[in-house]
């Protein structure tokens, strides 16, 4: 009896203590675009004895849908979410790969499902299982009209490649034009490759999370986040509180961004 009384106890005063975070936050002070590594699913999973890496995977599946909610009750209007690196495809493989695979398939297909939200898929369709292309394409069309968040799923992905695709993207369409390399030499600006990014007539990220207190990129969002926020969350991805999201937000809001001034 005593322990339930104290959880609850615990509980009230956590939820006193989240309503007080959300009033503390500045609506000029919100991040119009949040970009998410959610990591530690395989730790979470071990830590509590589970047979396979996908029980924390299925973990981290549930608690981006109330990421995804939290941000959208905060009025923040996109999301990127690192689900599959070009890293992954290449260093994971069998059963686990096989799993994960099925879970972000799934993942899309509920995100295509919930409220007016649209889905977006960001990467290389390269090295990618058809089944899972075909679902993510399925719940990107599904949803191209919706006009509330906007979730990008990163799905393989790398910021490597993605820079690399841009430049060979403005060649190939600079050569399709007849143009000579000393114009294309005059014409490579910064504006010029972000117009040819998977992330192409997107705002950059204004804040960069990372859970699972590992406190590096990973190859995400190299060019974009060249002028983001970091913050780093000592918890593992299926642990994310709402709290350590709103602490996250009320951090960014007090940073003064300068931009080089």
């Amino acid at each position: 009896m005593k322990d339930r009384q104290g959880s609850l106890g615990r509980g009230f005063l956590y939820g006193l203590y989240q309503g007080r975070l959300r009033r503390s936050l500045s609506s000029s002070a919100i991040p119009k675009h949040v970009a998410m590594i959610f990591d530690g699913n395989r730790r979470w999973a071990r830590q509590r004895g589970l047979e396979t890496a996908a029980h924390g995977h299925s973990a981290g599946a549930l608690k981006i849908h109330e990421f995804l909610r939290w941000c959208d009750e905060l009025g923040i209007s996109v999301v990127t979410l690192y689900l599959l690196s070009n890293d992954n495809l290449v260093n994971r493989g069998g059963e686990e790969l096989e799993q994960l695979i099925d879970i972000i398939a799934e993942l899309s297909e509920d995100l295509a499902c919930t409220n007016d939200w649209r889905v977006q898929r960001v990467g290389t369709k390269e090295g990618l299982p058809k089944p899972l292309i075909d679902s993510l394409q399925a719940a990107e069309e599904k949803t191209a009209s919706n006009t509330g968040l906007h979730i990008n799923l990163a799905v393989g992905y790398g910021g490597r490649r993605e820079i690399a695709d841009a430049v060979r993207s403005i060649v190939n369409q600079h050569n399709l034009q007849g143009g000579t390399l000393d114009d294309l030499a005059e014409l490579l600006t910064p504006e010029l490759i972000a117009e040819h990014l998977y992330t192409q007539g997107q705002p950059d990220p204004d804040l960069v999370i990372r859970t699972s207190g590992e406190q590096r990129l990973s190859d995400f969002m190299l060019w974009q986040s060249a002028h983001s926020e970091f913050y780093f969350v000592e918890a593992l991805g299926p642990d994310l509180r709402e709290v350590d999201f709103l602490r996250a937000i009320r951090d960014y809001g007090r940073r003064h961004r300068r931009y080089g001034s």
